[in-house]
């Protein structure tokens, strides 16, 4: 089998539906010679039914990342289809209504908490969990949208992803002695279900479609997809701890 991720079996989260990046990546990773397992929450007949859009078969878990004891069962359910893993995706994030679209100053505690452990706190959940089956090491990428910025909308969930980020570069100091790395890739926005859950997220659209010096296409999942196998795979054997952006360039400019 030929392919830049030939041989490498991979765990992937956040399939929704076949516009997520989780779904473009689990596609193009299949067709670079990976064997994918894929995890799904809370509607799983759904997970199913677009799984069966890839390439090849690829097998549901049921992973809620909020659920310790579904974590602690997560290495003995992988190896019902795979030996092992060599590198995982993390494409989880969720906040309630209540902390975005401009409600920073009014979002309480719990709401908050909550996006907090779903979009944080479980990066190193799914890390954990899967560094037992990472024993010849491996590669750990989740997704994140520049938080280096303070974006209109955005709010709490912007706070969540600085604090991803900064999870990323610790998981990337912990987990090097056993060969895994952790990298995150921040992408442009996309007409992600996630995005569409966002009030006023189409503010960003203009500016990053007007603005980016490549361009940027609101519906092309395909260059996050192909940079997430990228570091996924072993061309970046000696990088850790980084945030790739596949934006267009948006990133580099001022305003």
């Amino acid at each position: 089998m030929s392919g830049l991720l030939a041989g490498k079996r991979l765990l992937i989260t956040g399939i929704i539906t076949d516009a997520s990046i989780a779904f473009s990546a689990a596609k193009i990773a299949q067709e670079n010679g990976a064997t994918v397992v894929l995890t799904g929450f809370g509607r799983l007949s759904l997970v199913e039914r677009i799984a069966k859009r890839l390439p090849e078969p690829a097998p549901v878990i049921e992973l809620d990342v909020t659920d310790p004891e579904q974590l602690a069962s997560l290495e003995g359910k992988v190896r019902e289809h795979v030996d092992g893993l060599d590198g995982v995706l993390h494409s989880i994030a969720f906040g309630p209504q209540s902390v975005l679209g401009g409600e920073f100053l009014n979002a309480g505690w719990d709401d908050v908490a909550k996006a907090l452990q779903v979009s944080t706190f479980s990066y190193k959940s799914l890390a954990t969990a899967c560094v037992p089956l990472m024993g010849q090491g491996g590669s750990i990428v989740g997704l994140t949208f520049d938080a280096t910025k303070a974006w209109p909308v955005y709010d709490w969930m912007g706070v969540a992803k600085a604090g991803l980020e900064s999870a990323s570069r610790y998981l990337a100091l912990h987990l090097g002695k056993q060969g895994i790395r952790s990298n995150l890739v921040s992408a442009g926005p996309l007409r992600t279900m996630a995005a569409k859950s966002i009030p006023g997220f189409e503010q960003f659209e203009d500016a990053w479609a007007n603005r980016a010096p490549l361009g940027w296409d609101l519906t092309d999942q395909e260059p996050t997809a192909r940079a997430i196998c990228a570091l996924l795979s072993d061309w970046f054997p000696a990088t850790t701890g980084e945030i790739i952006h596949v934006d267009g360039g948006y990133h580099a400019l001022g305003a």
